[in-house]
């Protein structure tokens, strides 16, 4: 046989071999899959989501009667700010004696429970509610929670969609979500974004709180509107937006997340309001050298105990450091907050504290919050 023919079919050999051990190794190479196909897009369309959630999204308006005509803009909300709450406002131009406002709902019961913020509907002489399918009632106010920007309302109507909750995916950052709500009265509009931040505590804008943040662009009348996942459930209810420019999106929304919201609707509607804990105590931040000075890495320092308080009553202390409640270190006011109001009134915990440089750990009995 020629060599240089011989050689040839030896290299195709050669080459049949190589190629049948590497399909043996990594067949995903010949049938053009492999593990970069779990990141590829898997949708085209979120219509069937918002199809899903968007009926229990309601409109929801306002009005209340003013003392005196006011000399303002049209949108006196659209003004320079840092935080605004996402509600439009602007004179009632038929009658000057009243001010209607506008904002979102979202529809959690079929008896006609109605979750939204509180700042929507807060001191209105009216409220009304209109639905996508273009029913419209008047609303009742069942109560409200100023502590976390939430009221429920309650309307008469049959036949009701309501939203789907999450309770199957967890929230992660870059998650996709859609908001659903009014903006600007415009009528129910759809924007989509992603969970930017989780978890959000201290911005200042509620004395509970725990946002989620997004990108989802969102504007003044979505307050009180749906944020829904991939699968049209809810994740959370629109609240604030950041905003240096007069009050539109600046792709940075917050929103209270489902959990947290559907425990203040069940309170409401049982109690007409929120039970939380109460310790009884004015608290600050240590500073880095009271901290270097009682080699400590987390607590607050105790300024007021109020007086047959549950921390009066329990041993605590003005000038006390309070490092944890129950099993959880303490690094700020929000946290210990958050901590006592979540617990039930009557419920027994243990605090430790640094007193004069000693350690000691007393219990106390959670006392009733009272009403802001």
């Amino acid at each position: 046989m020629n060599s240089s023919v011989k050689f040839f079919l030896q290299s195709i050999a050669t080459g049949l071999m190589a190629a049948a051990l590497l399909w043996l190794i990594q067949p995903e190479i010949f049938s053009g899959s492999s593990d970069n196909d779990d990141f590829q897009p898997t949708h085209t369309s979120f219509a069937n989501a918002v199809q899903k959630a968007a009926p229990a999204v309601v409109n929801i308006y306002t009005s209340k009667r003013i003392e005196q005509p006011i000399s303002q803009p049209l949108n006196p909300l659209l003004k320079s700010a840092d935080l605004l709450p996402l509600i439009e406002s602007q004179p009632f131009r038929a009658k000057p004696e009243f001010e209607t406002s506008l904002g979102s709902g979202v529809i959690f019961t079929k008896d006609g429970y109605v979750l939204t913020n509180y700042h929507v509907v807060q001191n209105a002489d009216s409220i009304n509610v209109s639905l996508r399918d273009g029913r419209f009632s008047q609303a009742r106010l069942v109560g409200f929670d100023r502590d976390t920007d939430l009221a429920v309302l309650q309307i008469d109507l049959g036949q009701l969609p309501t939203i789907p909750l999450n309770t199957m995916h967890p929230v992660r950052i870059g998650d996709i979500v859609l908001a659903i709500g009014n903006p600007f009265g415009v009528g129910q509009a759809v924007s989509m974004g992603v969970v930017s931040a989780t978890g959000l505590n201290r911005l200042g804008l509620n004395t509970i709180e725990d946002f989620i943040q997004t990108d989802a662009a969102i504007n003044p009348g979505n307050s009180g509107g749906a944020l829904i996942n991939a699968w049209g459930e809810l994740v959370a209810i629109n609240s604030a937006i950041y905003s240096r420019n007069g009050g539109g999106s600046n792709g940075i929304g917050f929103a209270i997340p489902s959990s947290l919201a559907t425990e203040v609707l069940k309170q409401i509607i049982q109690y007409g309001r929120v039970i939380r804990g109460w310790l009884g105590i004015s608290a600050r931040q240590l500073e880095p050298q009271e901290m270097h000075l009682f080699n400590l890495q987390h607590g607050l320092l105790v300024v007021s105990v109020q007086p047959l308080g549950p921390a009066d009553k329990a041993g605590l202390k003005s000038g006390d450091i309070l490092t944890y409640i129950g099993q959880e270190a303490i690094y700020n006011q929000r946290q210990a907050l958050d901590l006592i109001a979540r617990m039930r009134p009557e419920n027994r915990f243990s605090i430790q504290i640094v007193r004069n440089g000693e350690n000691k750990k007393l219990m106390a009995t959670a006392g009733t919050r009272p009403e802001s």
